[in-house]
C-alpha cells in the first residue's frame, strides 16, 4: 500500500530533527554564514539551507501540514523567520538540547495527542541524499512495512560504499516476512563506530550504516523509550499537561534542566534491537554532513563552486576552513 498514490494513508507524519548544535562542522558553517548558526540552519549544499532541503524532500511523500519540526529554543535566532505563521502544532520547541532520546520522546508524546494512530518517520535535518527518488520509494516502503508491523520501528540502513568508521552500524537478521519485501529484515545487532578492521568485516557479511532515519507507529517508539529509559518517560509525563503551549515553558524548562543528555542510538536503539527491523537502503547516494571532509567530498562530486575558501589540510589530516581547524 503506497502513501503516495490515491490510497494515501492520513496518519502518516513525518518529523525532522533539527534541534543538534553542530559543532563539528561549525568552523565550516561560521565561514559560510558568518555567525554561529548550526549547519541545519546554513546554506551548506547550494541556496537552501539544510532544513529547507530536507523539508522539500520529504514534501514528496507527507503534506507540510503533517510535518513537524523539532527545535531548540536556544537556536531560535535562526530559525524564527522560518516557522513565522506556522501553526503551533507542527514546531516542537526544546528548551535546549539534550541529546536525541529526549527530542523524539518529547516528539512522540505530543504526536500521541495529536493522533495516537500515527506511523511517524523521523529524520535528521544535516543528511545529503544524491537521489531523492529513490530515498522516497524507500520511505514509502518503510511506512508501509511499520503499517503492517505496528509493533516494531523499521530503520532504514544503507548499503555502505566504505568501511566508514565514524558511522553506527545495523547487523541485519532474518527476512521480516510478508507482507513486505525481503529487503525488510529483523535487527540482529548494533555496532557503533568500529574500528577500520570490524567496519570492513561487517561490510563483508552485508551489514548497513545506520541512517538513523526511522519509521514506526507511535505506539512503537513508546514501548521501546520506556523499557530503555523509564525514568525519562516518568518525568515527561509527569510535566505532560505543560505541553500545550497556552501552558507556558517553565515546567518544560525545569524538565529539561533536570534530565540528563542521552543519545537515542546508543540508549534505545542497540538496547533492544528484537523489537526492531531494517530497510536495505540502496542507490541512495547518503552521506552524514558531520565532518566537514564529507562535505567537501560532495561539493567536490557535485562541482559546486565555492564562495569559502578551504584549506584541504593542516598535516594532521583536519580540514581548514580559512585558518581554522574544522576537527
Amino acid at each position: 500500500m503506497k502513501i503516495n498514490g490515491n490510497n494515501s494513508r492520513c496518519h502518516c507524519w513525518a518529523a525532522i530533527l533539527a534541534g543538534g548544535d553542530g559543532k563539528r562542522l561549525l568552523p565550516l558553517t561560521r565561514r559560510i554564514a558568518g555567525d554561529d548558526r548550526p549547519k541545519q540552519f546554513c546554506a551548506v549544499m547550494g541556496k537552501e539551507t539544510l532544513l529547507q532541503q530536507t523539508q522539500r524532500r520529504i514534501s514528496r511523500l507527507i503534506p507540510r501540514r503533517r510535518t513537524l519540526l523539532v527545535l531548540t529554543r536556544t537556536h531560535e535566532p535562526f530559525y524564527a523567520d522560518h516557522i513565522a505563521g506556522m501553526p503551533p502544532p507542527r514546531s516542537i520547541i526544546q528548551p535546549c538540547n539534550q541529546g536525541t532520546a529526549p527530542a523524539v520522546l518529547y516528539t512522540v508524546m505530543r504526536l500521541c495527542e495529536l493522533d495516537s494512530e500515527g506511523i511517524v518517520a523521523f529524520f535528521p535535518s544535516d543528511h545529503y541524499f544524491s537521489n531523492d527518488e529513490t530515498f522516497i520509494s524507500h520511505i514509502d516502503s518503510a511506512y508501509t512495512a511499520a503499517a503492517s508491523n505496528p509493533k516494531m520501528v523499521v530503520l532504514l540502513g544503507i548499503t555502505p560504499e566504505t568501511p566508514e568508521v565514524e558511522y553506527g552500524w545495523i547487523e541485519p537478521g532474518a527476512p521480516l516476512g510478508s507482507p513486505v519485501s525481503d529487503s525488510v529484515c529483523r535487527v540482529k545487532c548494533f555496532w557503533e563506530k568500529p574500528d577500520v578492521m570490524l567496519a570492513s568485516a561487517l561490510m563483508k557479511r552485508g551489514c548497513l550504516w545506520n541512517s538513523f532515519v526511522m519509521v514506526g507507529h507511535v505506539r512503537a517508539f513508546m514501548k521501546i523509550i520506556r523499557q530503555a529509559l523509564p525514568n525519562l518517560v516518568e518525568a515527561f509525563e509527569s510535566t505532560r499537561p505543560s505541553f500545550a503551549p497556552a501552558s507556558g515553558t517553565a515546567a518544560l524548562c525545569d524538565l529539561y534542566a533536570g534530565i540528563r543528555a542521552t543519545n537515542f542510538s546508543h540508549d534505545v536503539l542497540s538496547m533492544y534491537p528484537h523489537d526492531l527491523a531494517v530497510l536495505c537502503g540502496t542507490g541512495l547516494g547518503w552521506s552524514d554532513l558531520g565532518d566537514p571532509s564529507r562535505v567537501l567530498s560532495i561539493l567536490e562530486r557535485k562541482g559546486v563552486q565555492k564562495a569559502w575558501e578551504v584549506i584541504p589540510s593542516d598535516g594532521d589530516g583536519r580540514v581548514l576552513v580559512h585558518g581554522e581547524a574544522a576537527g
